[in-house]
This record gives structure tokens, C-alpha cells and sequence, in this order.
């Protein structure tokens, strides 16, 4: 666990706590929307690293949501009896095939219950709980109701009916849909769902909202990773200014070259000049060949990957599997223009993540990350629905601040764990493959933390 020091914290701004947070896609967005997130919770010490990382103010739980009390995340994040004004979280859901039982009552939904325990403790004025677009759809619509009966039996009241939002009616490049079920303590005004700011990049015309980025809007401007033999060794170069491209109006956001690119977030010192999370990824010939044959849009038959559209947006980036279910990589998509699968960062462009946060070193860790995250521009979006009904005014942050210590991104499991203070717990249960491929990573986090630190 980190702790948050007094001097960084903005009174005047109000607070959440991120549960299950990984590395930090609802944090950030909640935070661009003016709450400060005092504490996280994320079980996998990697994401919780990286988190650290990116908000080292925050008070970071690298451990089972089941063994942190709300007094344990109050006295952590330095905040006494301060009324906490939101949290906000996606918790794994499960089962929801017994037929004849609760659904909340199936052990496998035991993190949902966890989330639900940790919102009475704290008594926050709102929570926000976001989840997979397939549980509104048939028999799974029962888990949402036992889930709004029990809010209501914790004093909270639902927004119903509920929605699922797509990321892409929200400023961002990528079709990806996702509930929202939002609440508030009764008294409280509940906020109201965000209406699109944007429609899909390559879709026809929508009297409601511009169209928003494209995949070129989004990647145009980033240096090709293939252009720097140094990146087969590190995740991250220092490049002159003559290496990027010119920014559509997406990317100077992503590059923060503009003071209103934080929105109310806070500042952070970086260096604007440094490529990072680009890790080239090596090719055959003969894949090369079917990527450049392969349409934007359309599928690569072979591989089954994804060819971004030029003019259009990606389609859903997934994170892959975790060590505990076999370790299987991230499905990255192929770039529009070259014939190559994306990077990191440029998967990162793609979820709405400004070029200042940083993901794990290695290929599968940060793309995981991102695929498990929410997008910030959708969370941002939400966050300031909650925002306007609890009545707060978002406050602009001036002061810069530095972010954590680059080995938070190039930690294996262990060591991640042994500087949060905690056993692993991740991946015990593990296949022999999805063993080995846990260990090719830590020992490639072990040599990009030698590159990193000469």
C-alpha cells in the first residue's frame, strides 16, 4: 500500500474510491471530471503498480477487495470522517446460470457483493458500478435486479432504467459498449445518464453530436516503432521533434498540447519528447504479407485479427487472459497503414489514455491493462454526470506533479507484490503453459528494467 501526503490534496475538490481499479482507466476519467481518488483497490500487484505510478497521491490496496475494510481505505487515504462523495468500480460478475438460487448468493459473484459491502461501509454519496454490456441481456438481467434490490436495502437509490454507453458516442476511437449503474443515497439528486458527445468516425450524419476521432485522428502522429531498432530492447525513446507527425485535433489532447487537454485533472511533469509503452513486436514475412492484403475493417482470415479503418473507429480491445486462466495475449488489432499489429501506446490512442500514462514494459501487461480498463473519456463523461447532481463544481488544477518511480512498470508478479507488502495471489492455480508464459514476462520485466536503468 502507498500512501497519499497531506500537501497533495485539493480540499476543495471532491473525492472517490476506485474499487477493482487495475490500472487506473475510471480513475483518471474521474479525475479529469474534478474528483480527486484518494484510494484503489486492484488484486493483481501489477495494475496495482502501475496505478501507483500514475497517481502517486493515491492510497493503493494491492490485495483482495475481501480482506480491505472501509476504515482500512479511510485511514489510508489520510481523509478521517470526510464524507466520501463517490465510488466507482467494475467488479468481475460470474454466475448467473442457478437456476432457482439468488444470483448475488453464487459464490462466484462474491467480489459484486464485496463492492456493494464496501459502499455501506463508507456511506458515500454516490457509487458508480460499471460491468459488461451482457448483463442486461436475458437471464442475466436477474443479477441487475438482486444488485439494485441490494443497493436499495444499503439506502441507496438506482437510475433506472439503466443504460449501456458506448465509448465511441463519447469522444473516443473504439465501438465499445458498457454498463453504467449509477446511484445515490437516498435524499441525494440521481444523476442522469451522459448524452453522446460524439458519433462513430465513418458513420453517417447524426443531427445530435459531431462525428468524433477516427483511428488516423487517433495514431497519425505517432513515430513508427519499426523506425527504431531500440525499441526491440525498451519500451520507451527519446525522439526529436522531426520524428512525430502533425496531431489532428485527438492527438494534441493525447499529447496534452494544450492546457485544457487535463481538463480538471491534475498536471503532470513529463517529457513530452519520450515515446513510451512502444515495444516493437516482430513479424513474419508471409504475416506481414496478409496484414497489408488485408481491408481496413475487415478480418485478417488467418490470424483472425482486426485491420483498423483509416477513416473509421477500432473495434473492442480486449485484455487477453491472466495468468490464472492460461496467459494468453491480448488480440492487438493491425495498424490501417502499416502491416504490423499496434503498439501499446497505440492501443492506449485507440482507449482515450493521454500520451503521459504509462503502462507496464512489457507487450502483455500493458495491453492487458488497457483492455481491462474503461476508457477516460467514457468514465470522464459519467464521473461528470455525478459530478452536476451532487451539486459540486469541478475545480482546475494549476500545480504540476511529478509522477512515481519508473520501476513500478517494469516489476514481475513478485516483485510488485513484495513492494505493496503482499504474498501473490494471482495465478496459483495456473496451466503449465499459462505458468511459463507468467515467467517469459517477469524475465522480460527483469531485463527492461535493466535497459531502463543502464
Amino acid at each position: 500500500m502507498t500512501n497519499r501526503s497531506e500537501s497533495a490534496r485539493v480540499r476543495a475538490r471532491p473525492i472517490g474510491i476506485d474499487l477493482f481499479s487495475g490500472a487506473g482507466g475510471m480513475s483518471l476519467g474521474f479525475e479529469q471530471a474534478g474528483f480527486d481518488v484518494v484510494a484503489a483497490v486492484e488484486k493483481d500487484p501489477i495494475h496495482a503498480a502501475t496505478h501507483a505510478f500514475n497517481f502517486p497521491h493515491c492510497a493503493v490496496f494491492a490485495r483482495d477487495i475481501s480482506r480491505v475494510t472501509g476504515a482500512e481505505l479511510r485511514l489510508a487515504a489520510g481523509i478521517g470522517n470526510r464524507t466520501v462523495d463517490v465510488v466507482f468500480g467494475g467488479a468481475p460478475c460470474q454466475g448467473f446460470s442457478l437456476i432457482g438460487h439468488r444470483v448475488l448468493d453464487d459464490p462466484r459473484n462474491g467480489l459484486v457483493r464485496e463492492f456493494v459491502r464496501i459502499v455501506r461501509e463508507l456511506e458515500p454519496r454516490a457509487f458508480v458500478f460499471e460491468n459488461v454490456k451482457g448483463l442486461t441481456v436475458g437471464e442475466h438481467r436477474r443479477f441487475l435486479d438482486e444488485l439494485v434490490s441490494a443497493f436499495a436495502a444499503a439506502g441507496y437509490e438506482v437510475r433506472q432504467p439503466w443504460k449501456v454507453l458506448n465509448a465511441a458516442e463519447h469522444g473516443v476511437p473504439q465501438n465499445r459498449h458498457r454498463l453504467f449503474l449509477m446511484g445515490v443515497r437516498r435524499g441525494e439528486r440521481c444523476p442522469s445518464y451522459p448524452t453522446p458527445s460524439t458519433r462513430r468516425a465513418g458513420k453517417g450524419a447524426s443531427l445530435h453530436a459531431p462525428p468524433g476521432p477516427s483511428c488516423a485522428d487517433a495514431l497519425g502522429d505517432l513515430p513508427d516503432a519499426e523506425r527504431f531498432a531500440e525499441l526491440s530492447d525498451t519500451d520507451a525513446l527519446r525522439l526529436d521533434a522531426a520524428a512525430w507527425g502533425e496531431p489532428s485535433a485527438y492527438a494534441r489532447l493525447a499529447r496534452c498540447l494544450a492546457n485544457d487537454a487535463w481538463f480538471f485533472g491534475h498536471p503532470r511533469e513529463w517529457d513530452a519528447a519520450v515515446l513510451t509503452s512502444s515495444m516493437r513486436t516482430e513479424h513474419t514475412v508471409i504475416s506481414r504479407r496478409r496484414f497489408a492484403e488485408t481491408r481496413g475493417g475487415d478480418v485478417e482470415p488467418i490470424s483472425r485479427l482486426f485491420k483498423l479503418p483509416a477513416d473509421g473507429v477500432s473495434n473492442t480491445l480486449r485484455a487477453g487472459t491472466d495468468a490464472e486462466r492460461g496467459a494468453f495475449t491480448s488480440p492487438r488489432p493491425i495498424h490501417y497503414a502499416l502491416p504490423r499489429l499496434v503498439t501499446v501506446r497505440e492501443m492506449a490512442r485507440l482507449h482515450g489514455f493521454p500520451d503521459w500514462f504509462r503502462f507496464h514494459a512489457t507487450k502483455w501487461h500493458g495491453a492487458r491493462q488497457i483492455g481491462n480498463a474503461v476508457p477516460p473519456p467514457l468514465a470522464r463523461a459519467v464521473a461528470s454526470a455525478v459530478m452536476a447532481a451532487l451539486g459540486a463544481k469541478p475545480v482546475r488544477c494549476s500545480e504540476a506533479m511529478a509522477l512515481g518511480d519508473p520501476a513500478l512498470l517494469t516489476m514481475g508478479m513478485e516483485g510488485a507484490a513484495s513492494h505493496f507488502g503482499e504474498e501473490v495471489v494471482i495465478g496459483r492455480r495456473t496451466m503449465k503453459s499459462g505458468a511459463r508464459k507468467r515467467k517469459q514476462n517477469d524475465i522480460e520485466a527483469a531485463r527492461l528494467a535493466a535497459v531502463s536503468n543502464g
